[in-house]
């Protein structure tokens, strides 16, 4: 028996193809770009044909992300905290906090033993310490953001970035290059800030080890590094750090194909209650001119 889960992200789409041994067979990524819907079938066509399988062989198909309800093939769908959560339990059973940095939204997630949700936090209403800030950097700078984190690690003198608004820190990194601080120097203060947003969310939920690091970012050298700095423990950073949402997802999967929903709603139940009952703290941003309030979201529409 197969199993799948997409998980389309605001800027990349990810999906796994699990056998019924919780094995990965196959994965795929891709840009998500305007059409979600295709992007999502697409990276689940390139998952199957990774696994050598098609599309008959799935039991059942979970999506979860940013656009999970544009998984229209999928029969399901999970928010990506807890597929997060069980996709960082399933890799590192010891963990107990996760770290997610995405393109948009930045999430810290307390869980149980068994990989599920006891508590989160995230910026989901400003880009300020996401991925989309380190493409700020990169941008500001004309750097691939491959390479923004080995570049980062020769900084010998690390400037202080201010700003907590993506929109504002170009303007800033080419302020500091203005006054003749060095690229390297200029990067790892981008690093920090981000790292030091992320390390505040972590601590409304409370800071448990053993950590484990998720999302494309964990590709960043630099900001694994930093973070460990910071956090002054080792950071869990798997390989397959960039699918933990779609492997989180093809294990709720597997756990509706094999039992019913039972288990997943469960996880959910948790989950969606945290999130229509606490209210999350948005300053007001008069950088984007978008004053915030103290808002509890609907269930099942904050993530």
């Amino acid at each position: 028996m197969l199993v799948g889960g997409v998980d389309v992200g605001s800027t990349q789409t990810k999906a796994v193809v699990m056998n019924g041994d919780r094995q990965v067979l196959g994965r795929s990524l891709i840009d998500t770009g305007g059409l979600i819907t295709a992007a999502a079938e697409n990276a689940f066509q390139l998952a199957l044909a990774d696994a050598g399988a098609a599309r008959s062989d799935v039991a059942y198909v979970v999506g979860t992300g940013y656009g999970r309800y544009r998984v229209t093939f999928g029969d399901s769908q999970v928010t990506e905290i807890s597929c997060h959560a069980r996709g960082g339990h399933y890799l590192f059973p010891n963990t107990r906090t996760v770290l997610d940095i995405g393109g948009q939204d930045t999430k810290a997630i307390k869980i149980g033993p068994e990989g599920e949700v006891l508590d989160f936090s995230m910026n989901d209403k400003c880009a300020a310490g996401t991925g989309r800030f380190l493409g700020a950097g990169a941008f500001a700078l004309d750097i691939p953001l491959g390479e923004l984190g080995p570049l980062a690690l020769n900084a010998k003198n690390p400037v202080k970035i201010t700003t907590t608004c993506t929109v504002f820190a170009e303007s800033e990194i080419i302020s500091w290059l203005a006054r003749g601080k060095k690229v390297e120097d200029v990067l790892m203060g981008v690093h920090h800030a981000i790292a030091t947003r992320s390390i505040s969310l972590l601590r409304r939920v409370g800071i448990e080890e053993e950590i484990t690091f998720t999302g494309g970012v964990t590709r960043n050298v630099a900001m694994v590094d930093i973070l460990q700095q910071l956090l002054e423990t080792r950071l869990n950073v798997s390989p397959e750090a960039h699918y933990m949402g779609a492997i989180g997802a093809s294990l709720f999967a597997l756990e509706k194909a094999i039992s019913g929903a039972a288990g997943a709603v469960e996880a959910m139940t948790i989950e969606t209650q945290l999130d229509s009952t606490r209210k999350a703290d948005f300053p007001a941003c008069d950088a984007c001119a978008v004053p915030q309030k103290n808002i509890a979201s609907p269930p099942g529409v904050r993530t």
